[in-house]
């Protein structure tokens, strides 16, 4: 994560649904714990705070996915394929997708490409709409990547294997 981009969250409670999230605006390379704000199933701050402005979608993915933790990065991969295939990357027959849960060969899973929005809620009803279950991530058109796991390892995981996956198809073509 260059600079402030990005942010990370970790489910605390599902019932009722809290996140930590990382503050907007704070470098995530040199995080302490007064750069983490508690947030409800609705993003909002429940203790003080200012949550990033995506603690929302954050919050959507969780509830909708069952996730642990999410993972949003800027990167150049993302960005770059997102712009050139807005209707989604197909990736198959490449030993990477064990990284996600899939078999290496014969299958075919497209990674959702989703238009981007201000709107946190019109935002998770784009990706609620595009999601594949068997994919843990979805490029946001000249944003960036979200990604998703169990818990913060597998969703730290799963943002090496996708990026990668998305780097494999920036470069290889």
């Amino acid at each position: 994560m260059r600079g402030t981009s990005g942010n990370l969250s970790v489910v605390l409670s599902r019932d009722p649904l809290r996140l930590a999230v990382t503050a907007s605006g704070h470098d995530k390379g040199e995080l302490t714990p007064d750069d983490v704000v508690l947030v409800d199933g609705a993003g909002a701050a429940v203790a003080g705070g200012k949550p990033s402005a995506e603690a929302e979608l954050h919050a959507r993915v969780a509830a909708l996915t069952g996730a642990g933790a999410v993972v949003h990065v800027h990167t150049v991969a993302s960005v770059a394929m997102g712009r050139r295939e807005p209707g989604g990357i197909v990736f198959r027959d490449l030993e990477m997708l064990k990284g996600v849960g899939l078999p290496a060969h014969d299958v075919e899973v497209t990674l959702p490409v989703i238009a981007n929005s201000q709107d946190m809620k019109v935002l998770g009803d784009r990706l609620e709409a595009a999601r594949d279950p068997r994919m843990p991530a979805v490029v946001v058109a000249g944003h960036g990547l979200y990604v998703w796991g169990t818990d913060p390892r597998r969703a730290r995981h799963h943002t090496e294997v996708v990026e990668w996956l998305l780097e494999l198809e920036l470069t290889g073509r």
